[in-house]
């Protein structure tokens, strides 16, 4: 074990060693400088052909399009450029590109220990072109190199370390981690395609670079470092191992805040993790992290998760972590793990098996499936086709309150869902959802009704019986616009045609709908984003009369943060410039909640893991009924990107909320508070603070 350490300690200084008599391609007119002022040469000499000769297209001038395009070229080791990759929605302009390309003369190439190598780079011209004079041409690190000697040979027998890229993930099968701010920067690439789906998320690497060089939207932010500390602080992953058919990449996480709410709570939030990403072979790879975590958070926030807390004497559960201990006096300490395999046989099929979580919707909640909740074992099947996307998904979930705790064994319950996009056009997307709840009543298990990936499992509760389950239907509409696109969801839990139309409030026409809109590059504003949306869902909505029939995991709702029995509004902004960013939402809504008094211990439809039969009225249910609150909550967070491999950020946030309900209880009170916080994290999962 010592010696492989040692072995693998030694390669890394060595190519750190290496990579200082590595050699640009040299123009002659830049043949006379010294070694270290060839980079710049070579740049502007680049840059100042381009600029002299790129004539912009007509319909690019009419369409006013201003923004950069990433040109991916390469000086081949016999010294001809050779464009890779334009990164452009605009085919003019990728003509355009390789005709200024052909113009260049052959240069000197690069060289490696004074061998001839291919080099590559990455050029973000931006549009109209005389705005190039500041751009920065950035190297990428390429596959060919030349051979080792002998020595460093048998050193790295067991162990190679990849010069291909600085992110080996990139043309894997592995999750992009889902975050919105990430995920939103997608989006607007995915949009310019005519057949790409974006509903189900995460997303994999290898089917976002069809339409993103995602290689290039990192380098765009690596810094030229020395140091070896310096690279793998800023730029690269701490460790990257490859050999003959596998590689793997190392990195610590972590996630450390302070701050201070406006009741006087020091709150701390204090994460250390690990995640190993690799792959075996051409179609298998894996990924894994753990955290070990322990936090105090603001006061509004640590009295949900009390309220929430599971049978058999823990204190709480940290709302989508998991089930937490208590830690010194008035904190909690809650460790998460999460893994997956996937496997890719063709490019019809990806399998994924594993414990994490899963998002289906464009927008910032979701009425189907949203990544709210504790992570939960899975197994995923998308298959691509044609104009479409289908996705099995099968999941083990658990109930963890006192009424169905069994001998100190939480109950089991089962999910299967499939949602399948459909590009019915080149703007309009449809999808279809269905999902169905059991659980293991009389030793029922994992049914094998629900394991057909194409049965319509509504048809097959009702021939199980009526009592076997509990089922879902929904729709979606996505319909893009040039930088603009529009979404919506409709989800329904259960419903009477006889009912809708009398107007009169039945109690069991559960239903939901979801409204929203992104532009991407507002107003023509180079990365800014602008989002908004409007969700609402009718009292009962995804609850039952059995227990554990309900759509929620771990005390906590599967679809949308709020459960169910509300109205909101959601008004996002983002914006970056190099590696700062900026951050801000608006949440404003109405949520009926219930009394939970001796006089009145009815449901009002608010709390899904209420029995339906505890309602107040079969008629005249309407949404915020029941003890109504008023909600305002104002994010505001700004930051620096550490680093790109791992998505390391320093931040600060400021979190204001009301929260009015017309009868103050113990659980929820009325509120008026402010957070502030600061800290480091590595941004892999999306925290929601907006309840």
């Amino acid at each position: 074990m010592k010696k492989s350490i040692l072995n693998f300690l030694f390669i890394l200084i060595s190519f750190s060693a290496f990579s200082q008599i590595e050699k640009y391609p040299v123009f002659p007119t830049c043949d006379s400088l010294d070694i270290s002022h060839l980079s710049n040469c070579f740049n502007n000499e680049v840059k100042k052909i381009v600029v002299s000769d790129f004539k912009l297209p007509e319909s690019i001038k009419k369409d006013n399009f201003t923004n950069t395009i990433n040109v991916v070229f390469v000086v081949t080791s016999t010294g001809n450029f050779k464009v890779v990759y334009v990164n452009s929605p605009y085919k003019e302009l990728k003509v355009e590109v390789e005709r200024v390309f052909e113009t260049f003369p052959k240069i000197s190439p690069a060289t490696y220990n004074n061998h001839p190598i291919e080099m590559q780079f990455v050029f973000p011209i931006a549009i109209p072109i005389g705005n190039n004079t500041p751009t920065t041409i950035v190297k990428k690190i390429v596959e060919k190199q030349p051979e080792i000697n002998s020595f460093e040979l048998q050193e790295a027998a067991e162990v190679v370390v990849s010069k291909n890229t600085l992110f080996p993930e990139h043309n894997s099968d592995l999750n992009i981690p889902f975050t919105h701010e990430v995920y939103s920067n997608f989006d607007y690439y995915l949009n310019q395609s005519n057949n790409a789906h974006t509903a189900v998320k995460p997303f994999i690497y290898s089917e976002v670079n069809k339409y993103v060089d995602l290689d290039t939207q990192k380098n765009k932010f690596v810094k030229p470092k020395e140091t070896w500390f310096g690279k793998k602080l800023l730029n690269e992953h701490m460790a990257f191992v490859k050999g003959n058919g596998y590689w793997f990449t190392v990195d610590p996480m972590v996630d450390l805040q302070v701050g201070k709410d406006s009741e006087g709570i020091n709150t701390f939030n204090n994460t250390r993790a690990i995640n190993i990403n690799g792959g075996i072979g051409k179609n298998l790879s894996f990924s894994t992290s753990f955290y070990e975590s322990q936090g105090r958070f603001a006061t509004y926030f640590n009295e949900y998760a009390i309220s929430i807390k599971p049978d058999g004497g823990n204190p709480a559960v940290i709302p989508g972590r998991g089930i937490a201990k208590a830690f010194k006096s008035d904190a909690y300490d809650y460790p998460v793990a999460e893994a997956y395999l996937s496997y890719t046989p063709s490019k019809y099929f990806n399998f994924q098996f594993g414990n994490g979580k899963n998002f289906i919707g464009d927008g910032y909640r979701s009425l189907f499936l949203s990544d709210v909740a504790s992570p939960y074992p899975f197994f995923k099947i998308n298959t691509n086709f044609w104009k479409i996307k289908y996705t099995n998904l099968f999941m083990t979930m658990q109930d963890v309150r006192p009424e169905l705790t069994e001998d100190g064994a939480y109950k089991q319950k089962y999910i299967a869902t499939h949602y399948l996009s459909w590009n019915a056009t080149k703007k309009l997307n449809i999808g279809l959802f269905e999902t169905v709840i059991w659980d293991d009543v009389n030793n029922r298990g994992f049914d094998v009704n629900y394991i057909n990936p194409l049965i319509f499992y509504t048809a097959v509760e009702f021939s199980t019986g009526s009592r076997a389950g509990n089922s879902l239907l929904g729709l979606s509409l996505k319909y893009k616009l040039k930088n603009i696109s529009l979404y919506s969801q409709l989800v329904i839990d259960e419903f009477r045609i006889s009912e809708i139309t009398n107007k009169e409030g039945w109690w069991a026409n559960k239903n939901g709908i979801q409204i929203g809109a992104k532009y991407h590059n507002a107003f023509n504003i180079e990365n800014l984003y602008l989002q908004a949306e409007y969700n609402s869902v009718r009292p009962y909505t995804y609850s039952h009369d059995e227990l554990n029939y309900n759509f929620g995991h771990n005390n906590q709702p599967l679809a949308h943060l709020w459960g169910s029995n509300f109205n909101e509004f959601i008004g996002i902004a983002r914006y970056s410039k190099d590696r700062y960013f900026a951050n801000a939402k608006l949440v404003y809504g109405k949520k009926g909640f219930d009394f939970n008094s001796l006089t009145d211990t009815f449901s009002y439809g608010g709390n899904v893991y209420r029995d339906n039969d505890d309602r107040a009225s079969d008629y005249g249910n309407t949404i915020g009924q029941g003890n109504t609150a008023k909600i305002f909550i104002a994010d505001l967070q700004v930051g620096y990107l550490v680093n790109p491999a791992t998505n390391l950020k320093v931040f600060g946030g400021l979190s204001y909320r009301n929260f009015n309900p017309d009868v103050p209880t113990i659980t929820f009170d009325k509120t008026n508070s402010t957070w502030i916080s600061f800290g480091l994290k590595t941004d892999v999962f999306n925290w929601y603070f907006d309840f």
